[in-house]
């Protein structure tokens, strides 16, 4: 049994080996998977389109584009309980600074200060070694200030951005 959390609902779901049953009702339903982090899925004869944007397994909080509107879900399943039980569910530090984890040249900085941000988000390119390298957010927060611009040459651990 597995419980699916959304601003506006919770949705109980329990999969045997041939079935769905979502909030105690029997549903049928065709789940094809396009790419890598897309879907695409047949259910109650409605056709819906569904991209993962973001996925952390730890704390069970997915956002999904489906049919074009971004949703954030919170998963509660058998796992996310033996973690909560465990005392490991929120263990993670918010980090205050992001550093650069090489040198390298800023291509471009798509965050903006005083902007809110999820886990995962693109925030600074950084080239090294004739490579881009996405820069992720580590985690949700704000973005307090922005200490890299644009073709600034910058030194592995340099501060990028602090959250506030």
């Amino acid at each position: 049994m597995a419980k699916i959390i959304t601003e506006n609902s919770t949705i109980n779901i329990e999969k045997t080996n041939e079935n769905l049953n979502v909030n105690e009702a029997n549903v049928s339903y065709d789940l094809l998977k396009t790419t890598n982090k897309s879907y695409h899925l047949i259910y109650n004869n409605q056709s819906f389109n569904i991209e993962v944007l973001s996925k952390n397994t730890h704390s069970g909080k997915l956002t999904l584009k489906i049919n074009g509107r971004v949703i954030t879900t919170q998963l509660q399943n058998k796992l996310a309980d033996l973690l909560q039980k465990m005392g490991m569910d929120n263990n993670k530090k918010k980090l205050k600074e992001l550093k650069a984890p090489m040198p390298g040249l800023v291509l471009d900085v798509m965050a903006k200060e005083g902007e809110a941000v999820i886990e995962g988000q693109e925030l600074i390119v950084l080239e090294a070694m004739k490579m881009e390298n996405a820069i992720k957010s580590p985690q949700d927060g704000t973005i307090d200030k922005i200490h890299v611009k644009k073709n600034d040459k910058i030194d592995k651990n340099h501060t990028l951005l602090s959250f506030q």
